[in-house]
């Protein structure tokens, strides 16, 4: 058994771990609501630009843009990659990646070739490791993520696509679903099928100024990038949620380790109080 002093350093040490991590929990609380709200305002533009895709790709059959085109064969995949840039948020960034690395691998047994954007520095070193060709990324964002800041990255995997580098390209990302639930999905972004899109509620055309192509070019590659920026909403809502839940499970688990350390330190003190005891009984006794 390990002695008195050793048991209080160690029970010193865990208390100063739970100091840290319930301050870590308080400031993740503070930073998820925050985090939730931002989600929920980018999703009304989101939305927005949705409907209003959704109508241009209908109104103007005579123009059909290389977004809106289903490839014959895929032979190489553009993949998108969202995660966080910080630690300590629970099994968050290993989900999203395993969901990557085993997709990445089936692409790789049917012969496709794989390029990578990250957004985050966790993707972005585990790809690395992995051996991945990563083409572009972003670390670094904060908590109020820019859009001026994506907009490098991004289009090098919408100018990729256009240039006929990637056949597709998909996006992982987590969804939050509750602070307690948060999900890694995959979604194809490029390119643009009729269920990402929905169907308008009526049937009109436009006048295009100056050209049908401008105005499709502009409209559908702003809707890329608010899809991708309400990706990253997402995920950052379940980053914070994550690393609440992650900080509070740390917390409780430290407070059951110094209770078990308290429990064998006075065992330990007990023990010594007793031999002593035992000690100056025997020594009397002999005397």
């Amino acid at each position: 058994m390990p002695g008195s002093k050793e048991i209080r350093t160690k029970i010193k040490s865990v208390q100063n771990t739970r100091k840290i991590t319930k301050a870590m929990e308080m400031v993740s609380a503070s930073k998820m609501r925050k985090a939730q709200e931002r989600m929920r305002a980018a999703r009304p533009y989101g939305e927005k630009m949705r409907n209003l895709a959704a109508h241009i790709s209908h109104a103007n059959p005579e123009y059909h843009h290389p977004y809106l085109i289903e490839r014959d064969t895929v032979k190489s995949v553009g993949i998108i990659i969202i995660t966080t840039d910080k630690g300590l948020c629970g099994g968050l960034n290993t989900n999203i990646q395993r969901l990557a690395m085993n997709q990445m691998k089936e692409w790789e047994s049917q012969g496709e070739k794989m390029e990578v954007c990250c957004i985050g520095n966790k993707g972005f070193g585990f790809m690395q490791r992995l051996g991945a060709k990563v083409v572009s990324h972003v670390t670094q964002l904060g908590d109020r993520p820019q859009m001026e800041k994506l907009i490098g990255a991004i289009k090098v995997m919408l100018d990729g696509y256009v240039q006929d580098q990637f056949d597709r390209v998909l996006i992982f990302y987590t969804r939050f679903i509750n602070t307690m639930k948060q999900e890694p999905v995959m979604e194809q972004l490029l390119p643009l099928s009729g269920e990402k899109l929905g169907s308008p509620e009526g049937t009109w055309d436009y006048i295009y100024e100056p050209e049908a192509k401008v105005v499709l070019d502009q409209a559908l590659t702003r809707y890329i990038e608010a899809i991708i920026y309400q990706a990253l909403t997402e995920n950052m809502a379940s980053e914070q949620s994550a690393r609440m839940v992650a900080m509070k499970a740390a917390s409780d688990n430290a407070g059951s380790v110094i209770d078990e350390l308290t429990l064998v330190y006075n065992k330990a003190r007990q023990a010594a109080i007793t031999k002593e005891l035992s000690e100056i009984v025997g020594g009397a006794a002999a005397v």
